[in-house]
């Protein structure tokens, strides 16, 4: 049985009749393709970069099954099936590590392979990196807005589609949530996975003091929820509670005034002596709700919908093109579109704080001063790196936070320099002129 996510299927149709073509002409060389963003949205300062493990994989495993092969011959000629029947990617791919922070017209990944196969897999990368950057990317605000929160996914419920909600438990857990709420992330991801209650428990009870009962009995430590009715005597009946000897580790508040419900339940568990069990909150929040509840009395947050949707911006202006073949150096001219041309590398450079100072893009083959962000990551179909855990990428991505202009760590816009080198503008000059960048 075919399976839909890994299928080389799962792509454009344009990506076979391109390949139809390439091997009609004999047009195999080497081509390079890199994947970038051509500008940021207007209220995102940088962008983190995540999908990657996703690309290696799908690009490792990319094997044509005899359902699909059967399928393709009613619409392709023998030669474009006797090519794909035996097809291994084959190709180099260079990227920037998951994590790394970036900024437009920077490849975070290219494609070095013969044109057929750079070709076939560009819809496939391009869905995974668009998807997983934009969610942590999205997530990264949170993170920064409240670094001190406990920040978990809720966002399975309201995704488009299941491995939209996998994925995004995944970036989001990558740029620095502490977890999520959907199981299958945890086991497939190693994610810690929290959970609490839904309304329907408590409704589902004669009374919201019994459903608090049978779920602390069946859950010692739980989180319960108490805002079904009225929030503040919910609380009281968790004093209540916890003076007949119920472990309760947190309670949550999902709707309403969150900040002032918040302030009246802490009081009423620090009168109680239960400072311990701590308060969390949900319902409809993203990062700007964050920065108005970051001083209550709120120890966590659970966010859904803006998170896996990107709900204030759901795309990134993205592409994959066609850099260099056979040698020669590529740049498309297309008003508004225009690229720079050639394989290239970035440098980051920092001032004496450490802080990131701006960015250079220029040829792979360029030296400059500051860190190179893209390296080898795939070379002939085969990883060349040692894999990371996710947990030692999420730790990376926090430390490259504190690296961020304090400017940069804000909701409110703010500019970093990403200066074009004269190699590269020489290159591009001499490939014709870009119209706009």
């Amino acid at each position: 049985m075919i399976d839909p996510l890994s299928s080389p299927l799962l792509t454009d149709l344009y990506e076979y009749t391109m390949l139809q073509s390439y091997l009609e002409l004999g047009m195999e060389g080497t081509a390079a393709f890199e994947f970038f963003v051509r500008k940021l949205p207007e209220n995102r300062n940088f962008l983190v970069s995540a999908g990657l493990e996703e690309v290696l994989v799908f690009l490792e495993n990319m094997r044509f099954s005899e359902e699909e092969l059967a399928w393709l011959r009613t619409r392709f000629p023998s030669r474009l099936i006797d090519y794909l029947s035996n097809f291994r990617f084959e190709g180099d791919v260079d990227a920037m590590p998951e994590g790394t922070l970036f900024f437009r017209n920077e490849p975070i990944l290219r494609v070095t392979a013969p044109l057929p196969q750079a070709q076939l897999v560009e819809s496939r990368l391009m869905n995974l990196l668009n998807f997983e950057t934009l969610i942590a990317s999205k997530a990264s605000r949170s993170v920064l807005i409240a670094p001190d929160k406990l920040l978990v996914d809720f966002g399975l419920r309201r995704a488009h589609g299941a491995e939209a909600g996998l994925l995004a438990a995944r970036a989001s857990y990558l740029a620095g949530f502490s977890g999520t709420a959907t199981v299958l992330a945890g086991m497939k991801y190693d994610i810690p996975v929290f959970g609490t209650m839904a309304h329907s428990f408590v409704q589902a009870h004669a009374n919201e003091l019994l459903a608090f009962e049978h779920f602390a009995s069946s859950h010692p430590g739980s989180t319960l929820l108490i805002d079904t009715y009225d929030v503040e005597e919910a609380a009281r009946k968790v004093v209540c509670l916890c003076k007949k000897g119920f472990s309760i580790r947190s309670v949550r508040i999902d709707s309403g005034d969150l900040a002032k419900h918040a302030s009246n339940v802490r009081k009423i568990l620090d009168e109680a002596g239960l400072d311990g069990i701590t308060i969390f909150a949900s319902g409809n929040l993203d990062e700007t709700r964050l920065e108005d509840l970051v001083d209550a009395p709120i120890d966590g947050f659970g966010i859904g919908t803006a998170l896996v949707t990107s709900g204030d911006y759901p795309m990134l202006d993205c592409a994959y093109k066609l850099q260099e073949y056979d040698g020669r150096a590529c740049r498309k001219r297309s008003e508004g579109k225009a690229t720079w041309p050639g394989r290239k590398q970035v440098f980051r450079q920092f001032d004496a704080n450490g802080e990131m100072h701006g960015d250079v893009l220029t040829l792979e083959e360029d030296r400059l001063e500051g860190e190179a962000l893209i390296h080898p990551v795939m070379r002939q179909g085969k990883r060349i790196f040692e894999r990371r855990t996710l947990h030692e990428i999420r730790q990376k991505t926090i430390e490259n936070y504190q690296r961020l202009p304090e400017p940069l760590r804000r909701l409110e816009p703010a500019p970093y320099p990403v200066e074009i080198s004269l190699k590269l503008a020489e290159l591009a000059e001499r490939t014709g002129e870009i119209k706009s960048a």
